[in-house]
């Protein structure tokens, strides 16, 4: 691996270096909005940027360590992580962050090649998970809040978890911030899963988050707090693991930070001023919009691995259809959530000002 390393690496430009601090911006409203690391925003972004799959799911998980660390610290502030949930999940997710690893490694091997034909194997493997997941993810939200609407209902559906209930798989475990009480074998294979995915896209709060909701039974925002806490963990453990490989583009990882850090504060505080439904709304059209973005890259490289043939220099068309899509998607949601911020801090100096002058007034 080491000699390949040179040409895995974007050749970073100011244009390229300022994207990638958006993205990182972007993604950390989103984050610290949905509780997903946004990962399903950054990775491809960067990937559209001119940024290797493999180097920008490496680059992104670092990322995610100290993301991650701010943003469960915040929603820790507010009482939304159950640290007792997380652990349980790291031991398998750990081990999924690995597999990960050794099949992205393998996906090297197999080509022999370096360069960008070299990364067009593991980058369609990268977007055909991507695709498949969370298309499922999304669409299931996106169904779950519909039916909620016709039943005059605010919550997530609640049909997984109360199944789990009644099949009592033992051992049981009871988590005291979540007020949830879950089967042992539930917890662990929801954690590989996340782990896996965390470890393959960089996303693993979308399997994360959506599983504490809707087969756990936690509040999404414990939830989202709770993953950014799980995200810690796996950020750190992915990051050795592809150090270990040379994958990690320090730069990526520094500029990602640059945004991100902001951005995340502006996303926890949404979660206090926006309704669950409107979070879960956004989350779902953000997701299929990204997923959208990155079926629109998949024949670029299906002609570069040689299974579709077709002129060359659409490539570049195809790379710049998913970029102003994946940037749409994710500019609009963070606007959105950016309003709903600003709306909430307004009307709350509002409310502070009329009792200001009520109680000047009484006295």
């Amino acid at each position: 691996m080491p000699g390949i390393l040179g040409e895995l690496f974007i050749q970073m430009t100011v244009p390229s270096a300022l994207q990638i601090v958006l993205l990182g911006f972007i993604g950390g409203i989103l984050s610290g909005f949905i509780g997903s690391g946004g990962a399903f925003f950054m990775t491809p972004g960067m990937m559209n940027v001119g940024v290797m799959g493999p180097v920008a799911v490496a680059s992104n998980i670092a990322h995610k360590f100290g993301k991650a660390m701010v943003g469960s610290k915040k929603h820790g502030e507010m009482g939304n992580v159950d640290k007792k949930l997380s652990l349980f999940m790291l031991f398998t997710a750990l081990l999924g962050i690995r597999i990960a690893v050794v099949v992205m490694k393998s996906l090297f091997h197999i080509e022999g090649g370096h360069g960008s034909t070299g990364s067009a194997a593991a980058d369609l493997y990268i977007s055909i998970i991507f695709t498949v997941v969370l298309s499922f993810v999304s669409l299931s939200m996106l169904s779950d809040i519909i039916g909620s609407k016709t039943k005059d209902e605010t919550g997530p559906s609640t049909k997984i978890t109360n199944f789990l209930t009644k099949l009592r798989l033992h051992p049981l475990i009871y988590f005291p911030v979540a007020d949830v009480t879950v089967s042992l074998w539930v917890i662990l294979i929801c954690g590989l899963a996340t782990g896996y995915l965390a470890g393959t896209i960089g996303v693993g709060g979308f399997i994360g988050v959506p599983a504490m909701i809707y087969v756990f039974g936690v509040p999404a925002a414990v939830a989202a707090g709770s993953e950014l806490y799980l995200a810690m963990y796996m950020g750190a453990w992915g990051a050795l693991n592809y150090a270990f490989e040379g994958m990690v583009d320090i730069r990526c990882t520094l500029l990602l930070y640059g945004g991100s850090l902001l951005g995340i504060y502006i996303g926890a505080y949404g979660t206090k001023v926006v309704k669950e439904i409107v979070i879960r709304m956004v989350t779902s059209v953000i997701i299929l919009l990204c997923v959208i973005s990155r079926v629109v890259a998949i024949p670029a490289y299906l002609q570069t691995l040689g299974y579709l043939h077709m002129d060359l220099s659409y490539n570049a068309y195809f790379n710049l259809v998913s970029k102003v899509l994946l940037f749409v998607s994710g500019a609009t949601g963070a606007l959105l959530i950016i309003f709903f911020v600003m709306k909430a801090y307004f009307q709350r100096r509002k409310l502070d000002a009329s009792l200001a002058i009520e109680i000047s007034g009484s006295a």
